[in-house]
């Protein structure tokens, strides 16, 4: 009976060992496979929850945007309602200074509208014309009691029309003047103030409403080759003007001081 060579056993399980692998390697094998997968998918899962918060911040500013512009747009909205509400109240205070404009006008008409004294409304301005016989004597310019007549009942209807100007603009013809004044120029202007200063030292005007101004002969209405129309061109002028018409400088007028004369002045003469 022979023996077993001792030399052939190591040989055989090394054979069986290189065949059949243990089970253990097939389990660190699918370990380190499922770890591998499990990386991918962290991998990916990292690069879509970065886009997400990408979308997210862009999501953020878009709302961001949104409300600025929604906060914007509704202050646009207030900004047209307050000019709308500007415009409206405009309007209506356009209206109410026209119709008492109307009013003042239907006033004069009734009171003071005759062949010496005619009324006129254009673009605003309300003009009463006084012919100088009703005014002034020939030349002179001081007025005459039916001057100051006119002059008190134009200043009663004035007193409840705080906000309008008054410009008194003297005119007369062409008729070189003959007396204590230079030139018509002069005599235009000294019966404009005359009637200023009354108005408003002895019929109560406010003088922060006043001016006075002179043409003389060279803003005629009427041809001065006639004697008719020389008559109309000699005339006193009242000009009711509301504020932006006036020619204001938007500087707030100062309470004005009285005059005073010193008792060595010369008289005017």
């Amino acid at each position: 009976m022979s023996e077993a060579n001792p030399f052939t056993k190591p040989a055989a399980k090394s054979r069986r060992g290189a065949d059949n692998p243990e089970p253990g390697w097939i389990v660190i094998g699918s370990l380190v496979a499922l770890l591998i997968a499990a990386l991918l998918l962290w991998a990916t899962a990292v690069g879509k929850l970065r886009g997400l918060e990408s979308l997210q911040s862009k999501l953020d500013e878009a709302n961001a945007g949104l409300a600025s512009a929604l906060d914007q747009s509704q202050k646009d909205k207030d900004q047209i309602a307050a000019l709308q509400t500007q415009v409206a109240d405009l309007e209506k205070e356009k209206a109410d200074a026209a119709q008492m404009a109307k009013g003042l006008e239907d006033e004069m008409r009734s009171d003071l509208e005759s062949k010496d004294v005619t009324i006129s409304n254009l673009q605003g301005k309300l003009t009463v014309s006084i012919l100088d016989r009703v005014m002034f004597d020939s030349g002179e310019a001081v007025l005459k009691p039916d001057g100051e007549f006119v002059m008190r009942k134009i200043a009663a209807l004035l007193v409840g029309h705080p906000e309008l100007k008054i410009h008194v603009v003297g005119h007369t013809d062409n008729v070189p003047i003959r007396s204590r004044f230079p030139s018509n120029w002069e005599l235009s202007t000294a019966r404009a103030l005359a009637a200023v200063h009354f108005l408003t030292e002895k019929a109560g005007v406010d003088p922060r409403r006043m001016g006075a101004v002179g043409y003389g002969e060279y803003r005629p209405i009427a041809d001065n080759a006639t004697a008719e129309g020389r008559a109309k061109n000699r005339r006193i002028a009242i000009i009711i003007l509301p504020n932006e018409l006036a020619g204001a400088d938007n500087v707030p007028a100062a309470k004005p001081k009285p005059t005073v004369v010193s008792q060595e002045s010369p008289p005017v003469n």
